[in-house]
């Protein structure tokens, strides 16, 4: 397999610091050391609408800075010497589910957990993953944390 090749296989991971998107995270850096591909770890943020507040470029660096630190944490947490896999990780300002499909165009595979942080404790899917198993534009694997199986 050519470098070319890998470049080419990329497998994209939902994370938003949930045990569910960390084991979204794992799960994704075992397949694409059994298939050759890179990982994107992509977390999305953005402000919750109010009307009248528009934020701050502080306040915009402050919340990117928290996103990266879930990220990066997320990615120490979910690497495993023993299987080297090269992580990429973006941080999109954007709503997780826009940011998500728009990381997956061209992918792989497209690896989500059940539920994030929101939402209710025993639904088995979330809003987000419902909607990338529905419109993303290639294959999903939704992940549920293993507490919750």
């Amino acid at each position: 397999m050519t470098e070319q090749d890998v470049a080419r296989r990329r497998i994209v991971v939902g994370v938003d610091g949930s045990p569910s998107s960390i084991d979204a995270l794992r799960w994704a850096v075992e397949q694409a050391h059994a298939v050759g591909a890179v990982v994107e770890a992509v977390t999305a943020w953005q402000y919750p609408v109010s009307p009248g507040w528009t934020g701050t470029a502080a306040a915009d660096e402050y919340v990117l800075g928290i996103a990266r630190k879930t990220l990066d944490s997320a990615i120490a947490e979910a690497s495993d010497p023993e299987l080297p896999v090269r992580i990429g990780a973006r941080v999109v300002e954007a709503g997780a589910v826009p940011a998500l499909l728009e990381a997956a165009r061209d992918a792989e595979l497209l690896v989500v957990g059940s539920r994030g942080h929101g939402g209710f404790a025993g639904a088995l899917l979330g809003s987000v993953s419902q909607h990338c198993v529905q419109h993303a534009p290639c294959p999903v694997v939704v992940v549920r944390h293993r507490e919750d199986r």
